[in-house]
């Protein structure tokens, strides 16, 4: 069977909509910054003067049974400048997940730490864990077998 993936740029905004779905479905007003924000993806309004920033992630990188998620930006074109841009917990509020088999977290970022890149399924981020969505495209493991595919650029922490 032949394995289909989407552009990063198509993945990353299917994960931005499926925050949007998830963040609306409570009630909260969400707002997108009108040009490109590195720090932060979504404005969520849950009324009460209460304003969440939260940046989004996607990733369909597996690796011993987890999914890897990449926090930090390594550039976005072909003339990557060396410089590597960690998600810093000061610059947003809430860190939301879709994962390659549809599953979504919703993390404070003073939760992930300092480190590059996090790992989802196990036991850590479980309590943050939310409804799940649908499956990003492409052919995603079983959860009690042995991957039938890795994406090793993003296991070395790599942005997808």
């Amino acid at each position: 069977m032949e394995i289909t993936r989407w552009s990063p740029r198509r993945q990353g905004d299917i994960g931005e909509l499926s925050a949007v779905t998830w963040l609306t479905e409570p009630g909260a007003v969400v707002s997108m910054p009108m040009f490109h924000s590195p720090d932060y993806d979504l404005i969520a309004d849950f009324g009460g003067g209460e304003l969440m920033r939260v940046q989004v992630k996607t990733s369909i990188a597996w690796h011993k049974r987890r999914f890897i998620v990449a926090l930090c930006t390594r550039g976005g074109n072909r003339s990557w400048n060396g410089v590597i841009k960690r998600l810093d917990a000061t610059c947003c509020d809430r860190l939301f997940v879709h994962v390659g088999d549809g599953r979504r977290w919703f993390i404070p970022a003073s939760a992930l730490g300092g480190s590059s890149s996090i790992s989802l399924g196990g036991d850590k981020y479980a309590e943050y864990e939310v409804t799940s969505g649908q499956p990003l495209p492409i052919r995603a493991p079983s959860l009690h077998s042995a991957p039938s595919w890795r994406d090793s650029r993003a296991v070395k922490g790599d942005a997808l």
